[in-house]
Order: structure tokens, then C-alpha cells, then sequence
């Protein structure tokens, strides 16, 4: 991380930067040691509109940075952490000097909840990124943390962003200092830190989950940064289909959106408009605009074309239309969704495996999430398409589901009734009941349907894939079942002639 981009603040004549790290280390260590802005303003302190203080990182920040919330109650889209004692607010208040794991993903607010923390005026605070500090950094941190506390200075606040990028070894440097509060620990990470942070330390924190922001929340924040004096201060309007395609391209990464705006702002200011429209912000991001609603027609029409060429094995075209929704911002979780769906209802047995893969899909999409999840969904969707296709699986529930509808059926066998209880016996349940174990070929001659329904066939097998093998087995199990053939044989079943021992599975249940 940029510490002295991330964790400046406005003074007056000018943006102040930040002061050497302790020990001597540079920015080369990705460490800053902070102190508040002179004249005493405390947490929740916010920079004075106008002049220039109007960035909290200077004019020349990025607009990111310009807008990053100067108090908690700006903060957006984490309602569910802000309530009054919550764990953040006395983090951020400095009322309680607990160490905190701050997980969720990229530009839902861990830095900017850093950065809060970084203002408060009775605390020293040192940040680092995990992609540049080795042990020896945090052990020099932890030493002049503890000088400070001897010499009765501030407690020192640790911010580590990128935590689960820290081995096991230098997780283990931490615990001691976390354990006796020399210094109060915030980790930031994008990964679940369930299985990226080690147990000692995780247990050592207060674990706090940042969700993504919704579509509403990252409109409402582009409108604050195009009126406010921190951001473009009224300089130029922003056409509702250029607003549209900002917040679909976002997809929940209110910094990504607020940097689209900033390009946007000064595509249009180069081209003497007092307004950016859509033409001007995708000229600006060199992304086209996608037109797709969440809740419209496209949405339909184009889940619709993805499904159809999943199911017309044209691995292309469902290529294709994945990207159009992961690149509009579609749910990647109504993707996997739908993919587990289609491996049963198109796929089915002539590929079996197909749902194991569209299973771990969706849960590659819980546990990885976006971006890297996308990787994940075009390997499934690969293997769906080129997969060998059959909806028997499909037609036979169908078939079934008619009859029960129709009302066709009846009771359950006697034979098939559970006899466990007291007085089952009495009534015949379970007698008769054939054990297909204590037979060599591991089937049995016995009625499993309701009278009604005997001889029936709903699964009518393919000859696709792997159904092939099941289509050329199943007629010898209905034949042994239903007693209905003379000999024949098929690897796996004996030949149907021999009825099988009954004498050890007689009645068993």
C-alpha cells in the first residue's frame, strides 16, 4: 500500500504528509508512522471544505482518496457494524484497544476504516502491507511500541493491509505483541481469514465482516463526489446512462467507480463539456457500456441465450454471454446457481460429474468471489457445454410427477413398510421383505412401486456419454426386479435365472 497516499491529512497551508517509521525504516518497508494534524483535531475530525484543504490528500490526490469519509457516520454500506458500543466504532473512537481483522472485499471501506483510525489524537499509528514487510519489520515496530509504552508515550496502532499475504512466521510474531496490547492489531484481508489467518491470531482479534456495496450505495457515493468540494464540487453534470454504466462497472468497488468518475470528469473537461454522457465515460475507461438490466428484459433474454448455448453445446457462444454478464455486473452467484441447475436438467447422467463440477463453481464463487471466481466459472462452463448431453433425468421426474398429480399410486407394499415400531409386525409391515445384500448378484426379485404403478418406466436412458453404460444395464434390472425374463447377463449383474438366497435378509429393513 501507498502509505503516504492512503494515510495523509489536511493541514492548514497545505496537505501534510507523514513522518519516518520508527527504527529508522523508510517507505522502501511499505511502513509510515502517523501522527494526527496539528491543532488537536481528534477522531471524526474531517477536513475544511474549500481552499486548499478541500482533498484530505492534497488537490492532486486521487479522487478515491479526496472522498474518503472524514467520520464514521460517512461511511456507506456497512450499516451492520455502525451501531452505537459496536466493535468498529470503539476501534475507530479509540474508547476500546482491541485488535480487529477487517475482511471483505476490494473498495467496500478497510482502508478508509484504517484511515479513521489513523486520525485519533491520543494514539501512534504505523501502517505496513503485507507484500513488502518481512518479520524484521513487525519486530522493530513491536520494539519501539514497547519503548513507547515504558516511556509512558501513545499506544501504537499496527495496520497490516494484505494480512493473509504474512506466512505462518510472521503471523507468530504478532501474538505476543497482540496478546499483551503493545500493540492493538488492524489486518485488512480479501481472503477468509478462516483459512488465510492463523487460528492464535485470529482468536487474539474481533473478526469483522465488510460487505460489498450495493448498486445504491455506489450511486449515492458518485453523487456526493460530483457536488462535493472534496470531489468534482458541481464542475460538470453526469448523464443518468453514464451514471448507469459507472455503477455497473464497478461492481460493488466504490473506489473503482470513484476512479471511473475521475477519468470520466477529465475526458469530458478535455473535450470543453459541461456534461459527461455515456459516449464520454466509455471513451474515458475504454469500456464499453454493456446494456443489460438486472431486472429487465436483457436479463432474461440473455441468461436465456446462455442456457440454450450451454444446452446446444456451442462453448463459444456461452463463453460469450458469461462474459456479457460478469462484464454488466450480473450476480456471479445467479450464474453458478443456474449452472448447477442445467448440469442436472440438460447433463444428467450421461456425465454425472458435470454437477460435481457446477457445484464447485458455486462454491468457488462463495469462497473466492469476484475476480478471481470468473476463472472458475468458465471452467465449468466449458466442461457443460462440451459435456455429453441428456434430459432423462428431467423427463423421468416430469413422468413421475404427472402421475402422482393425476393421482395414480396407491399404498405402499406391505413388504416395504417399516417395521421398527411396536405392534409393526402385528400388521404384516416388512414381511416378506427381500434383502438384495444377501443375494451374489446384489438384486432381487421384489414390487418396490405401489400396485398401481407396477411395470411402469419414467427413466428412459440415452445412449450419450456415460448413460450409454447405464442404458445397457438397466433393461437386466428391471428384468431381475420384476421377474419378468429367463437368463441373461451383463458385467456387474448375474444372469436373472437365479433367484438368490433370501434366508439372512428375510424381513430386514
Amino acid at each position: 500500500m501507498e502509505s503516504d497516499v492512503l494515510f495523509s491529512y489536511p493541514a492548514s497551508g497545505g496537505p501534510r504528509g507523514a513522518r519516518p517509521a520508527a527504527g529508522g525504516m523508510g517507505a522502501e518497508h511499505g511502513l509510515g508512522d502517523f501522527s494526527p494534524p496539528p491543532g488537536g483535531s481528534g477522531p471524526g475530525t474531517g477536513p475544511t471544505p474549500g481552499g486548499s484543504d478541500r482533498a484530505s490528500g492534497g488537490e492532486a490526490a486521487p479522487l478515491p482518496v479526496r472522498m474518503r469519509p472524514a467520520t464514521i457516520d460517512e461511511l456507506v454500506g456497512q450499516e451492520h457494524l455502525l451501531a452505537p458500543g459496536s466493535p468498529l466504532r470503539q476501534l475507530v473512537t479509540g474508547s476500546a484497544p482491541m485488535s480487529v481483522i477487517l475482511w471483505g472485499p476490494p473498495g467496500c471501506g478497510k482502508t478508509t476504516v484504517a484511515h479513521l483510525v489513523a486520525r485519533a489524537t491520543d494514539r501512534r499509528f504505523v501502517a505496513m502491507s503485507a507484500l513488502s514487510a518481512g518479520v524484521k519489520d513487525v519486530r522493530a515496530v513491536i520494539d519501539e511500541a514497547r519503548r513507547q509504552r515504558r516511556t509512558g508515550g501513545p499506544p501504537t496502532v499496527l495496520f497490516i493491509d494484505e494480512v493473509h499475504r504474512f506466512s505462518k512466521t510472521q503471523q507468530d510474531s504478532l501474538l505476543a505483541a497482540v496478546e499483551d496490547r503493545t500493540v492493538t492489531l488492524l489486518a485488512a484481508t480479501t481472503e477468509n481469514p478462516h483459512f488465510s489467518v492463523i487460528s492464535p491470531l485470529l482468536s487474539r482479534c474481533v473478526l469483522l465482516t465488510l460487505r460489498p456495496l450495493g448498486d445504491d450505495a455506489v450511486r449515492g457515493l458518485l453523487r456526493r463526489a460530483m457536488t462535493d468540494e472534496r470531489g468534482l464540487a458541481g464542475a460538470v453534470r453526469l448523464a443518468q446512462p453514464a451514471e448507469d454504466h459507472l455503477v455497473r462497472l464497478a461492481g460493488g468497488d466504490v473506489r473503482k467507480a470513484l476512479t471511473a468518475l475521475e477519468a470520466a470528469a477529465s475526458a469530458a473537461a478535455a473535450r470543453e463539456l459541461d456534461e459527461i454522457d455515456l459516449d464520454t465515460a466509455e471513451q474515458a475507461i475504454d469500456v464499453a457500456a454493456v446494456r443489460y438490466d438486472r431486472d429487465g428484459d436483457a436479463h432474461y433474454d440473455i441468461t436465456s441465450a446462455f442456457i440454450k448455448s450451454l444446452r446446444g453445446s456451442d462453448v463459444d457462444a456461452a463463453l460469450h454471454w458469461l462474459a456479457r454478464m460478469l462484464v454488466a455486473g450480473e450476480d456471479a452467484r445467479f450464474i453458478a446457481r443456474r449452472m448447477v441447475i442445467f448440469a442436472s436438467e440438460d447433463i444428467g447422467m450421461a456425465d454425472p460429474g458435470a454437477l460435481s463440477v457446477a457445484t464447485a463453481a458455486a462454491h468457488a464463487v462463495e469462497y473466492v468471489g469476484l475476480p478471481e471466481a470468473q476463472l472458475n466459472l468458465a471452467q465449468a462452463v466449458i466442461h457443460l457445454a462440451t459435456a455429453p448431453k441428456s434430459n432423462s433425468a428431467t423427463t423421468a421426474l416430469s413422468a413421475a410427477v404427472a402421475d402422482v398429480r393425476a393421482g395414480r399410486g396407491g399404498a405402499v407394499p406391505a413388504h416395504l413398510r417399516d417395521g421398527h415400531y411396536s405392534g409393526a409386525r402385528g400388521l404384516g409391515h416388512g414381511r416378506g421383505y427381500r434383502y438384495p445384500h444377501d443375494d451374489h448378484r446384489g438384486v432381487v426379485t421384489q414390487q418396490y412401486p405401489p400396485d398401481e404403478l407396477a411395470g411402469v418406466d419414467y427413466y428412459q436412458p440415452t445412449e450419450h456419454g456415460a448413460e450409454r453404460t447405464v442404458a445397457a444395464r438397466l433393461p437386466v434390472l428391471r428384468r431381475i426386479v420384476r421377474g419378468t425374463a429367463g437368463p441373461m447377463t451383463e458385467p456387474g449383474v448375474a444372469s436373472d435365472d437365479d433367484s438368490g438366497s433370501t434366508t439372512a435378509g428375510e424381513e430386514q429393513q
